[in-house]
């Protein structure tokens, strides 16, 4: 789809995806490539009882911190055995003030 992927990784409710966006495509349609494709596979693997949440996030980082969210990808088991996923990403959106609405915000 024309996006290089650095780095693909989560936990049993959550992943993430460090990659350059497509130019030829929006967000929100290259997010519901990833989801149906990903959908497919697990279907593949025989794991039936797997579904997507409606939502996602989308945050750029600079060329410098690169290095810095693979690392943090990397190591999400240990992160989020000691801070929960929600709790995590609510404050990374207080944290840059945006504005959020909770019941849009979890399935």
């Amino acid at each position: 789809m024309g996006s290089h992927a650095y780095r693909v990784g989560g936990t049993d409710d959550h992943i993430h995806i460090a990659c350059t966006l497509p130019r030829v495509i929006s967000q929100s349609e290259f997010l519901r490539k990833i989801k149906v494709s990903g959908s497919v596979w697990m279907k593949k693997q025989g794991i039936t009882d797997f579904f997507w949440q409606k939502g996602y996030g989308v945050f750029s980082v600079s060329s410098s911190q690169l290095p810095n969210l693979l690392k943090y990808i990397d190591n999400q088991e240990d992160h989020h055995g000691k801070t929960g996923f929600k709790r995590e990403y609510r404050g990374i959106l207080k944290k840059h003030e945006m504005d959020y609405n909770e019941s849009y915000v979890w399935d």
